[in-house]
């Protein structure tokens, strides 16, 4: 059994996914806003994708982290080190929920995920799988130094651009996060 570890960045808590996490992540899901990640989807079939989230902690030893913004205390998406079944290989994926986008979150999250998935899993490469419509992700990819390597089949969800982030040698032995990005 593997537990999930809590970061921090300047803004975020980056946590296990908690069972009060559901209600907003219904609601992103119920939405279009979800269509690039396999959405819109019903609320039975949002409780088993949220549950898989946290699975994953146990059958990988990782998983995408729930993000917990500071302030409010207010779930605000999920951003990690991602690879279920189906993907070419491990990545970096980010969701963030609509309220919190647009405030650099992701990117935030994102680059404290990319230092952990390194440092303390190991990880020699990292890469995002991002649908070829999600100009905000592509957007965000590029701004973490990520480049775009082709196109890569995601099962079940069909094609994808894969983006190569920048080797650990980017993001090990800075002091700060700054420095990596």
């Amino acid at each position: 059994m593997t537990l999930v570890p809590t970061l921090e960045t300047d803004r975020l808590i980056l946590r296990g996914v908690k069972s009060s996490d559901f209600e907003p992540f219904a609601d992103f899901f119920a939405s279009k806003a979800s269509r690039f990640i396999g959405g819109p989807l019903d609320r039975v079939s949002v409780w088993r994708a949220l549950s898989g989230y946290a699975g994953s902690w146990f059958m990988r030893g990782y998983g995408e982290f729930a993000l917990e913004e500071k302030v409010s205390g207010k779930f605000a998406g999920l951003v990690g080190p991602w690879f279920p079944e189906g993907w070419p290989e491990p990545e970096i994926a980010w969701t963030i929920i609509p309220e919190f986008q647009g405030k650099g979150f992701a990117k935030e999250a994102a680059l404290r995920s990319l230092r952990f998935a390194y440092q303390d899993l190991g990880w020699k490469t990292a890469c995002s799988c991002i649908d070829a419509d999600n100009t905000p992700s592509i957007k965000l990819a590029e701004s973490l130094g990520a480049i775009c390597e082709g196109e890569t089949e995601i099962q079940p969800h069909g094609p994808a651009l894969l983006y190569r982030h920048r080797p650990p040698s980017d993001f090990l032995g800075n002091d700060g996060l700054e420095a990596a990005a």
